[in-house]
């Protein structure tokens, strides 16, 4: 064998093992049914995201961590990537962004009867946001924390939200309409006992993220997303969504 031959055979079987390293993910809890270690296959969007990168080689691995945990440890390089995260200016300073997970449609969750639209922000003053510990507040809301026109309460989780607001505590949370449908229906309330509003407070995707400071952080996320075009090609990305949309509560 030729000196050329055998280099460029090594070459490949050396991107081999590298694609087939151990890559060590981290999530958090209660996001259903997107992400949890409760959920068929720890959520839709773990589901599409071990796929993902299956079919580019990688051999993942998933720990669960409280959100703002994993966040911070992922930047600290104890896992190589995390998902699934919203864009925000401060985040994108810090990690790489893949192409979008998925397209969410955030709204206003309240008690029935109280009815607030994102449209008319004077109605949002001197209320309680319930908004879970790590989660991103919505743009819209900003301006009314920063002023401190609008409490925000930080339980664990958005089924908390959902039993706060039942019992009167807090007046409102924000979330994807899936996600709010299914944190209400989790929590064992009454669905009856909840209104959503008609206006969308924002349109945003979710995404998985590499730390910039990542030795191969560049390449992570182009073989993720060469494997998420792969799914959406043939099918299965579409089969595993539609595969936990029927398990969530219309």
């Amino acid at each position: 064998m030729s000196l050329k031959r055998a280099l460029l055979l090594a070459g490949v079987l050396f991107s081999n093992l590298i694609l087939a390293s151990p890559l060590r993910l981290v999530s958090g809890e209660d996001y259903a049914p997107y992400a949890g270690s409760a959920l068929p296959n720890g959520g839709m969007l773990s589901e599409v995201v071990f796929a993902a990168l299956s079919s580019s080689g990688y051999q993942p691995s998933l720990a669960w961590q409280p959100w703002k945990r994993g966040y911070h440890a992922t930047l600290k390089g104890s896992y190589d990537a995390t998902y699934p995260y919203l864009k925000s200016a401060e985040r994108e300073a810090e990690f790489l962004y893949s192409e979008p997970l998925y397209e969410v449609t955030q709204r206003v969750f309240t008690r029935r009867g109280m009815m607030l639209e994102p449209d008319n922000l004077q109605h949002f003053i001197g209320k309680r946001l319930c908004y879970p510990l790590g989660w991103l507040p919505p743009a819209a809301l900003k301006p009314l924390l920063e002023q401190n026109q609008l409490q925000r309460h930080e339980p664990p989780d958005l089924l908390t939200c959902a039993k706060l607001l039942a019992l009167g505590r807090d007046d409102f949370f924000v979330a994807d309409s899936l996600l709010g449908q299914q944190a209400i229906h989790l929590s064992g309330l009454d669905p009856g006992q909840f209104d959503s509003s008609q206006a969308v407070v924002s349109k945003h995707s979710l995404h998985f993220i590499v730390p910039r400071n990542h030795p191969r952080a560049t390449q992570l996320i182009d073989d993720f997303n060469r494997g998420l075009q792969q799914l959406m090609a043939n099918g299965e990305y579409q089969r595993i969504l539609q595969a936990h949309r029927s398990l969530t509560v219309e």
